[in-house]
Order: C-alpha cells, then structure tokens, then sequence
C-alpha cells in the first residue's frame, strides 16, 4: 500500500511559472540553457519556446539556425493554452518576422510580466540580430514591455547615440530610452570596465535608481545579460514589485559572477555559476 498521502488540489502551493523566448546556446552557458538555470535556481518553474539554434561554445558563434516561424508559433500556443504563464523573458530574436509572432502572441496571451533582453551582440562580439530588425523590435515589442534590459552598446543601438565611456554618458542616455515605450528601463553598466563598481541605471518613467555592485575581476561573464534578465522575471512571477525583482536580480547575477571562477567550463569566455552555494536564498 503506497504511503503517499492524496493532496487536495486547493491546498497545491502557487507555482510561478517563467516562460523563457530565446535561443539555444549548445555551449550551455547563455541563451535558453542559462534562462533555465536561472528559473530554477531562484525557485520558479520554467518552461521554453526556442527560436533559433546556435553552433555556440565559450569561444564564439560559429553558426545560427533560425527555427520556422510556424513551429515557433505552435510553440507559443502550446504553453500558453496549457500553463499558467506568469512572466515572460524574451531573448535573442533573430530578425523581423519571429519578432513580430512574438509580439502577436504576447498581446494575444497577455501574461502579467514581460521582461525583454534586447540580445544583439554576444560577448564574443558576434552579431545576433539582423540589423533591420532592431527597427521592427523597437515598433512592436518594447512597447509591450514591464522592462527592458540592454547593456551600453544595446542602449546605444536602441537609440542611435555613440556607446557610453562613462556614467554621465549613461545619464544622458535616459530621455531617449524612455521614449522606446517600455515602463522601465535597466540600462546596464558592466562595459564601463575602467570603472571600480559595475554599476546600472534602473529608470522608470518619473525616476532613476542607481544599482551598484562590486565590480568582480573574471573572464567567466558569458550568459550574465541572460542571466539577470531571468532573475527578473523569476521574480516578478513569484510576486515582487519590479524595483525589488531587480534588486534581487543584480543581487543573483553578482553572486553568480563572483562564484564563476569556481567553474573550469572551456577555453575561452566561460559562464557564470548559476548554481552557487547559497543560490536559493538571495533576498
């Protein structure tokens, strides 16, 4: 007789689930692998709709595989009919046309949280995204957004200015940031390399957060813009305001990039440490 005992459904805990839009990344450390991670480790349930396969590895990009559109469509369908989808990260979306699907569904599903990284250049330096889809990402899915999170040469991109060298630089980006339509904006400071903290600009409509981190000496960052925009939306999905998530997200990716080196993952820009001693009790 089995000693399991019968659960009634009313007392099941809510479950947050994250719904991951990206990617994959064979080498594991960026792109839909790494959002997985993350869910995870900060105690969501994650589930994934795959838009592109990369020949990837810590050294670079060698090849992108764009998934047909109408199977990143049936994707869509398929978890959204069926799971109660809280939050939604959308990562690398490789040119016009999976952008726009994807905007169609996120106004036809309409979940409560959609976090978007603006993947366009890998830290390898490979391009990403063709560069006429940047236009149509700005017209169809930004808008949509709780939150955007690109870094220095994203934000630039976004907004065709020169690629911030300082903070004061970052500042000046924050008018035309606004007017991409997201509600908030995490603009990312990690590229200012020169500077002692990596620090980020959380700006909403009416103000600016400073967020700020020790800066952490490793070559081992691959997947951290993944990374912390799946915090995020973990976060949010487990009932956070977006300040806090985003606390809580820069508080995870920092910890995850100090226990990086902890890892031996390849020959060239390794990932962080998604699953770090203490991952499940930042707060």
């Amino acid at each position: 007789m089995s000693n399991i005992t019968a659960i009634n459904k009313n007392q099941v805990a809510f479950t947050p689930i994250v719904l991951t839009i990206a990617g994959s990344d064979s080498g594991g450390g960026a792109g839909i692998q790494a959002d997985i991670k993350v869910m995870s480790a900060t105690g969501s349930y994650a589930c994934s709709v795959i838009t592109a396969i990369t020949a990837q590895n810590t050294l670079g990009v060698s090849a992108i595989f764009p998934i047909p559109l109408e199977h990143v469509e049936k994707q869509l369908d398929a978890v959204f009919t069926d799971l109660n989808i809280v939050a939604v990260k959308v990562g690398m979306l490789a040119d016009d046309d999976i952008i726009k699907i994807v905007a169609a569904k996120i106004k036809q599903y309409q979940p409560a949280f959609l976090v978007v990284d603006p993947v366009m250049v890998a830290t390898s330096g490979d391009l990403l995204i063709q560069e006429s889809a940047i236009s149509t990402l700005k017209a169809e899915l930004l808008p949509l957004a709780d939150i955007i999170t690109p870094n220095l040469p994203e934000g630039a991109a976004l907004i065709g200015s020169e690629i911030p060298s300082s903070e004061a630089d970052m500042i000046n980006m924050i008018t035309g940031l606004r007017q991409l339509g997201a509600k908030a904006v995490l603009l990312k400071g990690g590229h200012l390399e020169q500077d002692e903290n990596s620090n980020d600009l959380l700006i909403f409509p009416e103000d600016v957060h400073h967020l700020t981190a020790k800066r952490i000496n490793t070559r081992n960052t691959h997947g951290t813009g993944c990374t912390l925009s799946s915090a995020i939306a973990s976060y949010l999905a487990q009932g956070h305001d977006l300040l806090r998530a985003v606390q809580l997200g820069k508080q995870y990716i920092s910890q995850a990039i100090a226990h990086a080196d902890e890892l031996e993952i390849g020959k060239g820009h390794g990932p962080v440490n998604h699953f770090f001693s203490g991952h499940a009790n930042v707060c």
